[in-house]
């Protein structure tokens, strides 16, 4: 079990909390750049890691992600007008630019120049800087002058032909959705009747690897031929895991606040553009990916339907949950945990190996950081890698066998 003190600090992540500093420590994904598609279009709400902020692009193409609240009166920008290179607060016309900058304030046309300047200043609003990679834009809300290069991730590097992309909100802790991403016995079991027929095996040997990019989670399945078939899956610093999956895909668990989580799940062909046939499954909604109400980020099967669990599916045998692809089967199961789950009434088993070699992982991350150490995946190039599946003999640790397959040479940007 884990106490319930180290729960709290690796699951809080408001500003000031251990994990909520760490993870400001890279680049988190904010939104998909057509939500905010064209120059001086409708800003959007944007909730990270406890903050409430407003994402728009100004008149120049410029991203900016703000305070939602205005400084002046604290009114919501939700509101605001995006125009001439700036958002302008509705209710007293003050306008900030992509910087957080007070730029106008046409409230106070009594007061002078040299007052207006100073009232400029103390307006400055939180901002955080943002880049669009992968057709998602990301910011970076850490100290400025720790801010890293983007980290060289591959599906955020080919072209969109190339990759299929969704999110929805999970109602549930980013540490829920992390653990339930490497948890490889539940294939066996929750997603029996959608996964490969490999899955049926019960997995009976978990490694877990430090790195310089987070650490590789190795489930071994006893072949009973003298060899093991290993999945090598990778957790990218802070919550980016590549699926050893054909096509190739990945989940980012960003969190929106405590209790809240927006899962981007991404099917990705690092080489050539998918055929038409490919995408079907997950365009279906059968696989990672969940099927959201129109124009929204909520999903159609939730918490306030029962995921439209079928019972007489689930009694066919044909499905061991009765419900429709893997996504939401794994959404229900982590949601049904709670918001934050209670660890330390957990009792854990030998299949959960991989689980608690992780949490020491991530508690060991937390005491790296508040001392000043070098922390994983802050250099670009360590991202160059690639979750896999092979078959090796039984007698050679996974230490060794993995070490040359998960390392790739990332393509070039899309142009």
């Amino acid at each position: 079990m884990l106490s319930r003190a180290d729960n709290e600090r690796l699951t809080r992540v408001g500003p000031g909390t251990p994990m909520g500093e760490l993870m400001r420590r890279y680049w988190i994904p904010a939104a998909f750049s057509h939500q905010i598609a064209k120059p001086d279009s409708p800003p959007i709400r944007v909730r990270l890691l406890c903050e409430n902020l407003v994402l728009f692009r100004d008149t120049q193409g410029r991203v900016g992600l703000i305070d939602e609240r205005c400084p002046h009166r604290t009114a919501s920008l939700f509101f605001g007008r995006n125009e001439e290179c700036g958002l302008r607060c509705v209710y007293h016309g003050l306008k900030f630019d992509v910087e957080g900058n007070c730029v106008d304030v046409p409230c106070v046309p009594q007061v002078g120049e040299g007052a207006v300047g100073r009232i400029k200043t103390q307006l400055k609003t939180r901002a955080y800087p943002c880049i669009e990679r992968g057709d998602v834009v990301w910011t970076y809300m850490g100290p400025p002058e720790l801010k890293p290069e983007f980290p060289d991730l591959e599906w955020t590097q080919i072209p969109p032909a190339q990759r299929f992309a969704t999110r929805h909100i999970q109602e549930c802790n980013w540490l829920r959705g992390v653990e339930g991403g490497f948890d490889a016995t539940h294939l066996t079991f929750l997603h029996f009747g959608d996964a490969e027929h490999s899955r049926r095996i019960v997995a009976t040997m978990y490694e877990v690897i430090p790195t310089d990019f987070g650490f590789i989670v190795g489930t071994g399945r006893d072949l009973d031929n003298g060899t093991i078939l290993w999945n090598a899956n990778v957790l990218l610093m802070p919550f980016h895991k590549i699926i050893s999956s054909v096509p190739h895909a990945a989940h980012v668990w960003a969190p929106i606040d405590d209790e809240n989580t927006m899962l981007y799940s991404i099917d990705f062909e690092p080489d050539r553009p998918f055929t038409e046939e490919e995408p079907k499954r997950s365009k279906e909604w059968r696989g990672i990916h969940t099927e959201n109400h129109a124009g929204t980020d909520h999903a159609i099967r939730n918490k306030a339907n029962d995921y439209l669990i079928d019972r007489a599916l689930q009694a066919s045998g044909k499905s061991y949950t009765g419900m429709k692809g893997l996504g939401t089967q794994d959404c229900a199961i982590q949601e049904s945990m709670g918001p934050i789950a209670d660890r330390s009434s957990e009792h854990l088993l030998a299949s959960d190996a991989a689980i608690v070699k992780i949490r020491r992982l991530l508690l060991q991350m937390l005491k790296d950081h508040a001392a000043g150490k070098k922390l994983p995946g802050l250099d670009p190039k360590s991202f160059r890698v690639r979750s896999t599946r092979y078959e090796a003999p039984k007698d050679v640790p996974f230490i060794e066998t993995m070490k040359d397959r998960i390392r790739v040479a990332t393509p070039e940007p899309a142009q």
